[in-house]
C-alpha cells in the first residue's frame, strides 16, 4: 500500500469517527470464515457497520478526527476492528448476544459521547445506556408525574365532597 492509499484510507475513517458519535473498538482475531460472516450479517441487520482496520492508521484518524480518544490509544495493539452505530447501546447488545455463541468480539474499548469506556468489563454498563429517545421519555414523564397527582387529588376531593353531601341529604332527619 502507497502513501496516497493510506492517507485516502486515514481521510475515510476521519470522516466516519467525525460523523458518529458511538465508536466500539473489538478484537475479532482468529474468527473462523463462517462465524465473522455471522457477525457481519448480524451487524448489517442491527445496523451497526464493522470495519477491520489496522492499528496505526486508525490512531492518525482518531487523531485528525479532533476528538479526545486519550485512554483509547492505549487499546490499540493486535487485532483490531470497528463497530460504528447510531445508538449507544446496539454494538454492546450484538457483542453481547453473539458472544452466546462464539468467544469473540472481544470489547477492547468504546467511545460514546464523548465518554470513554476501557475493556470488556464494561460491557454490561454500555447495554444499559438508554437511547435519546428513551431519556426524554424518562425526563417527560417525570414532569407529567407532579401535574398527574394533583389532578387526581382534585379529583378524588371532589368525588369525596360530592359523597359526603349525597350521604347528609339521603339521610333522616
Amino acid at each position: 500500500m502507497n502513501k496516497q492509499e493510506k492517507n485516502q484510507l486515514i481521510d475515510n475513517l476521519t470522516e466516519q469517527i467525525s460523523n458518529n458519535s458511538y465508536l466500539y473498538i473489538t478484537d475479532i482475531a482468529n474468527m473462523n470464515v463462517e462465524s465473522t460472516g455471522k457477525l457481519r450479517r448480524l451487524c448489517f441487520k442491527r445496523g451497526v457497520k464493522l470495519v477491520v482496520v489496522k492499528n496505526a492508521l486508525l490512531a492518525k484518524a482518531m487523531e485528525r478526527s479532533g476528538k479526545k480518544f486519550d485512554n483509547l490509544y492505549d487499546v490499540l495493539s493486535g487485532h483490531t476492528s470497528i463497530m460504528f452505530a447510531d445508538q449507544a447501546s446496539t454494538p454492546a447488545k450484538l457483542i453481547k448476544e453473539f458472544r452466546k455463541t462464539s468467544e469473540k468480539p472481544i470489547l477492547k474499548g468504546a467511545y460514546v459521547e464523548e465518554s470513554v469506556y476501557i475493556g470488556d468489563v464494561e460491557l454490561d454498563a454500555l447495554c444499559s445506556l438508554k437511547t435519546k429517545n428513551e431519556l426524554l421519555g424518562d425526563v417527560i414523564a417525570m414532569l407529567q408525574s407532579p401535574a398527574k397527582n394533583v389532578i387526581s387529588a382534585l379529583q378524588s376531593g371532589g368525588q369525596t365532597l360530592s359523597g359526603v353531601l349525597t350521604t347528609l341529604s339521603e339521610k333522616p332527619e
